[in-house]
């Protein structure tokens, strides 16, 4: 365990440019935000001193670092915020934040009564009352859940397969793969077996946590933060990469853990690994060859989640995409799609969010893609709520484009 403390974040470095505030989505949204200089370098001075400087208004940073992105000096501006946050930040809404942050015990009990859960979170009479009575907008989509999780069908459908490929990796799939939309995992077994890895899941892997640090919940961040590293050390000590597929989940497991709780993941940390890097780096040792589809054709526009800029790994999912044959792909200009995780469920948030969305969600229909392709399932729920057009995780348009049978055989 590391010794941790917000004051070792580097706000001296601060040239005090105010860069960050022209790229703070919330700042140019919300009025009662103080914005990245004044809530984190600056704020940081005071807070070092006495904690009564705490300004609870704090509590609109998304988390998007944005901030962190644009400042020449390198300051960690978002984890200085996220810190205080954790430190000194009031809990008002305790049961909404604590309910959207447990996806471990939401998860389960929501995936068992898929239907009637799915049934009752889309009637605007629920909405209606956990608006009034708990803050979670009434205005949001809610995301739906299946009633078979990933790892029930891997279980049962994939992993005695697993031992007879060459390659092995690990593979961190996240909550919303288990028990949202299982097809994203089944999409990623489907390709890594292709391209002759064996995928072998984490022994209990827990939730990231970043719900949890979002929503001020350290002790239970750290705690969930703990078992990851060491499950994830375990797999690594195997001798495999971890791979992922989702960029929050990447961001915290790599950076959040050390910087904000203090956890120290400096073992595991550079095995951990998104699915698009992976791929183009075994691409371009010659590892993996690909086999595509004769007849696909698709339009899509690429959204670069915020978290993806910060990891700087947005390149390699463009260069797998354009590699696609009948692809024709469209970068999207660089702007927030305004949830922020959990932020945007939070009814005093919505509409900050979506004004913050705004910009994006225009860029999409003037692009008017067959679909829009995302890293981030948050960001995928923002899109497509707001939009109407469907997202898809880069994996799985590689499942939809490859012939998989041929490039198993390829990579044999």
């Amino acid at each position: 365990m590391q010794e941790h403390s917000i004051s070792a974040n580097n706000f001296e470095q601060c040239q005090k440019c105010a860069i960050c505030t022209t790229v703070c989505p919330v700042l140019a949204n919300n009025e009662l935000y103080p914005g990245p200089k004044q809530a984190g370098p600056d704020g940081e001075r005071y807070r070092m001193k006495n904690p009564v400087f705490y300004q609870e208004t704090l509590k609109y940073c998304m988390n998007c670092k944005r901030c962190e992105v644009a400042c020449p000096s390198g300051v960690k501006i978002g984890d200085m915020i996220q810190s205080a946050k954790l430190e000194y930040g009031k809990r008002s809404h305790i049961i909404r934040d604590t309910t959207l942050a447990s996806t471990d015990l939401v998860g389960p009990m929501a995936s068992a009564f898929a239907p009637v859960a799915n049934l009752a979170l889309s009637m605007k009479p629920v909405k209606a009352v956990l608006d009034a009575t708990i803050g979670v907008s009434k205005h949001r989509t809610m995301p739906k859940y299946s009633s078979q999780t990933f790892e029930s069908w891997f279980k049962k459908n994939a992993a005695a397969k697993q031992d007879g490929f060459r390659n092995h990796i690990s593979y961190y799939h996240g909550c919303y793969a288990n028990f949202n939309y299982p097809q994203l995992g089944k999409d990623f077994v489907a390709v890594m077996n292709a391209l002759g890895y064996g995928v072998h899941l984490l022994d209990k892997e827990e939730c990231c946590g970043v719900a949890m640090i979002s929503a001020g919940m350290k002790k239970q961040a750290t705690k969930k933060a703990q078992h990851n590293v060491k499950v994830i050390g375990e797999a690594v000590a195997a001798g495999r990469k971890v791979v992922t597929v989702s960029t929050s989940c990447t961001l915290t497991i790599r950076d959040e853990y050390p910087h904000l709780l203090g956890v120290d993941n400096s073992a595991v940390r550079d095995n951990v690994v998104l699915v698009e890097k992976f791929l183009w780096q075994a691409l371009s040792a010659e590892n993996v060859k690909l086999v595509w589809k004769e007849d696909y054709k698709a339009r899509a526009a690429y959204h670069v989640p915020c978290h993806q800029e910060v990891l700087g790994w947005s390149n390699f999912t463009i260069e797998l995409l354009q590699m696609i044959p009948g692809m024709e792909l469209t970068v999207l200009d660089s702007h927030c799609c305004g949830i922020g995780g959990t932020y945007g469920f939070k009814k005093e948030n919505y509409e900050t969010s979506q004004k913050i969305g705004q910009p994006l969600f225009d860029s999409i229909k003037a692009a008017d893609p067959d679909f829009v392709a995302c890293e981030c399932e948050t960001c995928k729920w923002q899109i497509e709520m707001s939009t109407g057009y469907a997202v898809k995780n880069p994996i799985s348009i590689l499942a939809e484009a490859l012939d998989l049978e041929k490039t198993m055989e390829a990579n044999r």
